[in-house]
């Protein structure tokens, strides 16, 4: 039933062009969150569950682990939690609903990775609002990094820092374009 659920979310995503991560994209996060074992992942930008769902089943699998996930939109949120009850991951996510950036404030648990997937400008914001309960070493991730311009700050701040690493993709819906996701490793 999941794999099932994943295929209709992807194809609600390319249907209705919710941003997606993509099945490439997607493959290395979710090798990111295999490799790090979290036990607590906060991610910003739910939608409707895309990549929340490739993170899930590595949780799953794993046999630990939670999932926070924070969207600005009730609508996407709403549908999120339907596809991680769907697909019987439920129990495994808090979803939670506002500005990421906020949201992160009030989380007080430690967090070992961290994945951006929201407003691009908000990186930053969302790094510094949850800084203080991130574990040491924690994984980072960020989504859209081909595009530079509006998350310049936390990029300058997670390369002169920690060790931290572009992984660069060819775009689907841009053929000719690339784009990237930032995986950063966090040590104070």
């Amino acid at each position: 039933m999941f794999d099932q659920v994943l295929s209709e979310v992807e194809e609600q995503c390319r249907a209705e062009r919710v941003p997606m991560l993509g099945p490439d994209k997607a493959k290395l996060l979710a090798n990111c969150v295999e490799k790090a074992k979290p036990t607590l992942i906060v991610e910003c930008g739910t939608a409707i569950g895309y990549s929340g769902l490739w993170i899930l089943r590595v949780l799953k699998n794993l046999g630990s682990g939670r999932l926070i996930t924070v969207e600005i939109e009730e609508a996407n949120a709403q549908r999120a939690r339907s596809n991680f009850e769907r697909a019987g991951v439920a129990d495994l996510v808090n979803s939670r609903i506002g500005d990421a950036a906020e949201v992160l404030k009030t989380i007080q648990e430690p967090v070992d990775f961290l994945f951006l997937d929201n407003n691009k400008d908000g990186y930053y914001a969302c790094f510094q609002g949850i800084e203080s309960r991130l574990t040491n070493p924690a994984t980072l991730v960020a989504d859209n990094v081909g595009r530079p311009e509006p998350m310049a700050a936390y990029l300058e701040h997670v390369r002169s820092h920690y060790d931290s690493e572009t992984h660069w993709f060819e775009s689907r819906r841009r053929p000719g374009h690339r784009d990237g996701m930032e995986v950063s490793i966090y040590c104070r």
